[in-house]
């Protein structure tokens, strides 16, 4: 038989691009489908000897489970559009990957970083006036000089559109990172922070730092003026590890590596937090498909999982890694913000606090495993948690199943285990309770007491500490 040459090459051809059509696919579910989906019967799967435990083969697996249930559904949702892929969020740092017209913002971070800090703040407030009014009327220079916002507006409006292609998600991440510092940066000044920062009730950012700020922050559903645990410490290390955009340019090693330091503890717990995530819907899913053995393997796999994570926090703040000379001057008053605007509805005034350990999708999806009560107001869920994650939490939320469990068999040893994960749980809130007074009383005569996520504090930091405990301990009473 006679066979044509051209029609066999056409035939693989088409082959491959449905194959591939096959596999593209096969994406976490969008929001449209998510809302209308009816999820498919689980297959139980037991672990097995060779199971492979990368980050990869979790995401993978992850985004398997996704037309299961909405746990999984909500978690790869979140992986594929927030974390470009992956998780931690990936975030592609290097000028050369972004798009021309957003290379300006790189290279003014690149000029006025080294202006940023001071390695001895003064204590006179005309000095201190002068060196903020400098420090931001370069910035606003160098904006309108450098940046043609009518193409960068062009760009957002293309991510905007779910044009990925011109756009990359992991470009978007950083440039929402280097958006963050200049706004931060602008709106203090100087670090440390000093006092008459702290009492400015409003800041008139430049243009270049207002459009930009609004649609990237619409896309993570967000409506703070102020950057997140996201925005300024998640997404600000490239892939290979590299921390990015830094406060501190130029002091002394002791200032820069307690800063790096820092940083480091929340990308490195989300990172360790993958295995956790997966382990909830594992366990959530077999549970709720009556396989109530693989439901403790998975509850057993948090637990036992809970112990290295929370050591990367035991390990490094502590004197000998993030200094406490440096940590209240030159690293936490940059994550603050304390500014608003009146309300023109209301006439209220509208107050923006900053970064807070609070955020951290790690807690907010293991206190709603447990079936705790949301420690963050709504109001500040919605300015300062990203929707996909405030998405997730409350999925595991709803299907929180520890208060429907037994005390007999399988079900008493769930939770049992169950008990095992609020005591480290409440073990690490405890230590966050000691060491952030042990940092927070740190003399700071540049300024008054505050915290970057609940501002401007008391009068004295004695009455300030009072006020800060009487929340930790809260959430410790909670943790039950």
């Amino acid at each position: 038989m006679f066979f044509n040459p051209e029609y066999i090459i056409l035939s693989v051809i088409g082959s491959i691009i449905v194959a591939f059509m096959s596999l593209s696919s096969r994406q976490p579910l969008t929001l449209k489908q998510l809302k209308g989906s009816r999820f498919l019967p689980f297959k139980i799967r037991r672990h097995e000897g060779t199971y492979d435990e990368t980050t990869e083969s979790r995401v993978r697996s992850i985004t398997e489970l996704a037309e299961y249930h909405e746990t999984a559904a909500r978690l790869a949702n979140m992986i594929h559009k927030d974390g470009a892929g992956t998780w931690p969020p990936r975030a592609e740092h290097a000028p050369s990957y972004w798009p021309p017209a957003l290379r300006p913002f790189r290279d003014i971070y690149d000029e006025m970083a080294p202006l940023l800090p001071s390695a001895t703040p003064s204590l006179d407030d005309d000095v201190n006036r002068e060196r903020i009014a400098y420090f931001r009327s370069r910035l606003w220079n160098l904006l309108n000089d450098k940046v043609n916002l009518q193409e960068v507006t062009a760009l957002l409006a293309a991510a905007e559109a779910g044009r990925w292609d011109v756009f990359p998600r992991d470009v978007y991440n950083a440039f929402y990172v280097c958006v963050a510092w200049c706004r931060h940066a602008y709106r203090w000044g100087t670090i440390p922070a000093v006092r008459v920062a702290q009492v400015e009730k409003t800041i008139v950012l430049p243009p270049e730092l207002i459009s930009t700020w609004a649609s990237l922050q619409r896309h993570f559903g967000l409506d703070s003026d102020s950057g997140n645990m996201m925005s300024c410490l998640i997404l600000n290390f490239s892939p290979s590890g590299e921390y990015a955009l830094k406060i501190n340019t130029g002091l002394s090693p002791i200032i820069t590596s307690s800063e790096e330091e820092f940083a480091r503890i929340c990308n490195e717990m989300e990172a360790l937090a993958v295995p956790i995530y997966h382990d909830i819907v594992r366990a959530t899913i077999s549970f709720a498909h009556g396989d109530k053995s693989a439901c403790l393997e998975h509850v057993q796999g948090i637990t036992s999982q809970l112990r290295p994570l929370l050591s990367s926090y035991y390990d490094r703040v502590h004197d000998s890694k993030i200094a406490r000379s440096a940590w209240l001057s030159h690293v936490q008053g940059f994550f603050a913000w304390g500014a608003g605007y009146e309300n023109e509805s209301s006439g209220d005034w509208e107050k923006f606090d900053g970064l807070s350990g609070n955020q951290v999708l790690l807690f907010q999806a293991l206190d709603a495993f447990l079936g705790l009560e949301v420690y963050l107001p709504k109001q500040v869920l919605l300015r300062n948690v990203p929707q996909l994650q405030r998405e997730f939490s409350e999925a595991v939320g709803r299907h929180s199943f520890r208060h429907r469990l037994g005390n007999e068999g399988v079900e008493g040893r769930i939770k049992a285990e169950f008990g095992e994960i609020v005591k480290r749980l409440r073990v690490f809130r405890s230590a966050h309770r000691t060491r952030a007074k042990i940092y927070l009383t740190v003399p700071a005569p540049e300024r008054l007491p505050m915290t970057a996520g609940k501002s401007l504090l008391k009068d004295n930091m004695d009455d300030s500490l009072e006020f800060l405990d009487e929340f930790m301990v809260l959430r410790l009473q909670q943790t039950v």
